[in-house]
């Protein structure tokens, strides 16, 4: 289903064609978008499976940007008792494989001609992983790989790399901390910020607006990770570790996930010579996750979920302790009939808090900024720099020799 890589080599010194990625809104959408891919344009599909969710988006390429024709993201909870067990469950494997074989048949539809998909922590500590995936091969078609945590670090800042370029924010920041969320693993990575292009002032712009231009705006560098970690603890293994408490003592349970956050990183000292930058206030958090968002949309007070408010937002941390302190109050089932979080969300959104929280305590910081993007929009940025180019037509044989006489 994957499209063959090209053989053919880079002329030395040609830049690549600057990609970037044009997003609709991809939370739990599985109808495509009206807009269609034309003939002429190549068609790319990237899928996550995560501990979490199943996540696909399939964009076509034209001149240099991702144009979304469709994108599909349900929560199947792959690894679920995972920690447990030592082993993916027949349940979470039921639950996956019915959304990877709606995923087959969109990519199948869509007539993919490079399909990049990966699974993430589940996959790669559960005893039956491999199984599970070759079983995934034979049911739907696909193959998944198994990405290391280094390189989900990668793909998620590579994701994210048109908010890694804040021009509106003064002092101009000199880094930022990419807080990837996921179910079963937490993504950190450190990235030292170029400084801004003077062509492209945003002083006075809205975050929706802001949010937009970043979305449309190429990225000639891919930025990477100067310092990054990943710990074993997301949504699903901390919301499974710390069970909400039945006496309402919500304050000390949310204590308690921060503290076991606190110990997986507070060793990881790699990073401290970036220190000054946040001491300065001259750094921010970009925070990528269902949780994150999820906070976002609470602060918008957003009646439903909508990405072109939330993907971009700057939120103040005095604000994002609000959302956080709202939500204790509030209950489980209070938080089950918050629009942008509901029953699938409503065990887990204090865990990716509780996440966030613990990094913002040891990272301190005023500024976050949410990012609805992340491994997906990465995927299909990873596979663009790798589109091949249309091969040239021949020249005729009497002009090669006259340009070859020229030439001598």
């Amino acid at each position: 289903m994957s499209g063959a890589p090209s053989k053919r080599r880079r002329r030395r010194g040609a830049r690549r064609p600057a990609v970037a990625v044009q997003t609709r809104d991809a939370i739990a959408s599985s109808s495509p978008t009206p807009h269609v891919a034309e003939s002429n344009q190549p068609v790319f599909a990237a899928l996550d499976l995560g501990t979490n969710n199943c996540r696909l988006m399939i964009a076509a390429l034209h001149n240099g940007h991702f144009r979304i024709v469709e994108a599909f993201s349900r929560i199947v909870r792959l690894g679920e008792g995972l920690t447990h067990s030592g082993q993916l469950s027949e349940a979470a494997i039921e639950r996956a494989l019915r959304a990877l074989k709606i995923c087959a048949e969109k990519i199948e539809k869509r007539g993919a001609v490079r399909v990049r998909a990966v699974a993430t922590q589940a996959c790669r500590i559960a005893r039956n992983g491999q199984p599970f995936l070759n079983r995934v091969e034979r049911e739907t078609g696909l193959k998944l790989s198994i990405i290391s945590p280094q390189e989900e670090a990668h793909l998620a800042v590579m994701g994210c790399a048109s908010l890694l370029e804040p021009h509106e924010l003064q002092p101009a920041p000199k880094a930022a901390l990419v807080i990837d969320v996921g179910g079963g693993s937490t993504e950190l990575s450190w990235v030292e910020i170029d400084a801004p292009r003077a062509d492209l002032p945003l002083h006075g712009v809205s975050a929706q607006k802001s949010a937009q231009m970043n979305a449309l705006r190429a990225v000639r560098r891919p930025p990477r990770p100067r310092y990054w970690i990943s710990m074993p603890v997301g949504v699903v293994t901390l919301a499974e570790r710390f069970p909400e408490p039945a006496d309402g003592a919500f304050q000390d349970w949310f204590e308690a996930m921060v503290a076991a956050v606190t110990r997986e990183i507070q060793d990881f000292t790699a990073p401290e010579p970036l220190r000054p930058h946040f001491d300065a206030g001259a750094a921010y958090i970009i925070g990528t996750s269902g949780a994150i968002t999820s906070l976002a949309g609470l602060h918008l007070q957003l009646e439903r979920y909508d990405r072109s408010r939330v993907d971009g937002l700057w939120m103040q941390r005095a604000e994002v302790q609000t959302v956080i302190d709202r939500l204790l109050r509030m209950g489980h089932a209070g938080r089950e009939q918050e629009p942008c979080i509901g029953r699938d969300r409503a065990d887990l959104v204090l865990a990716g808090a509780a996440i966030l929280d613990a990094v913002v305590r040891l990272w301190p910081c005023e500024r976050l900024r949410v990012a609805d993007r992340g491994l997906r929009e990465g995927l299909l940025l990873s596979m663009a720099r790798r589109n091949p180019k249309r091969r040239r037509r021949r020249k005729p044989a009497a002009r090669q020799v006259a340009e070859a006489e020229i030439s001598s």
